[in-house]
């Protein structure tokens, strides 16, 4: 695998993984989840609800990487720039610039 010194050569490389459809609303859906937890934390000051932000956010992305993308998630190995291509990519989709 090539060693991505730069967001910018990243991020093709990271779309390139997310192709399945349903790989990709995973991902939305967990980043969704993600925006309300920390609205609900903030909002009512359950703090401990923080903790589940990684594991409902990484748990739909994994489950999409494993079950339908069948491939290994970019995290393990580029875990800054996967966390910066999810939040892109979440943008991307919910702006219309990459499809549904």
């Amino acid at each position: 695998m090539d060693r991505y010194t730069t967001f910018r050569d990243f991020y093709p490389f990271y779309l390139s993984q997310h192709q399945d459809r349903t790989c990709r609303r995973l991902h939305v859906v967990g980043s969704l989840t993600v925006l309300s937890l920390l609205a609900y934390a903030v909002g009512t000051q359950q703090w401990q609800a923080l903790w589940a932000l990684p594991v409902v956010g990484y748990g739909f992305a994994w489950v999409g990487h494993f079950r339908f993308e069948r491939n290994r998630p970019a995290t393990f190995t580029y875990p800054f720039y996967s966390l910066m291509g999810d939040w892109v990519m979440f943008w991307q989709t919910i702006t219309g610039r990459l499809p549904w």
